[in-house]
């Protein structure tokens, strides 16, 4: 298990919704090329909708609006960029549209396309809870 978590901390890489479709389709490492980090059948794949970090049941899934535990989000400089989950009254939620990392108008948010959530910015990474 602790491999597939490092593995998973090695390969994943999270782009902002203008980011994926632009910036790599291609790429191993990110979520919307369905042949690699994106891949539906991956055993611990964020878009598996059965492993522990897809599963709408999971408290460590992205997909579950009640999660507390959803995956965290950093940037390639190391900060914080809240969880990445669709529950909206987690306060470091990016579904929480009055948070500090779901706001479309903190700088801060990944919704921010001047902020954390340019486009042309950093890459984002995600770190499933242990």
């Amino acid at each position: 298990m602790r491999t597939k978590l490092a593995f998973l901390l090695a390969v994943l890489l999270f782009c902002s919704a203008a980011a994926l479709a632009q910036n790599c389709p291609y790429d191993p490492r990110c979520l919307n090329n369905p042949y690699g980090a994106g891949n539906p059948y991956k055993a611990d794949g964020l878009n598996n909708p059965y492993s522990t970090y897809g599963s709408p049941y999971s408290n460590k899934s992205h997909t579950n609006p009640y999660a507390t535990d959803a995956p965290k989000l950093y940037d390639s400089q190391g900060n914080y960029r809240g969880r990445l989950s669709s529950n909206p009254y987690d306060p470091d939620s990016t579904s929480n549209p009055y948070g500090r990392y779901g706001n479309p108008h903190s700088p801060d948010s990944i919704n921010n396309p001047y902020g954390a959530g340019n486009p042309y910015g950093q890459p984002l990474r995600v770190v499933p809870s242990r």
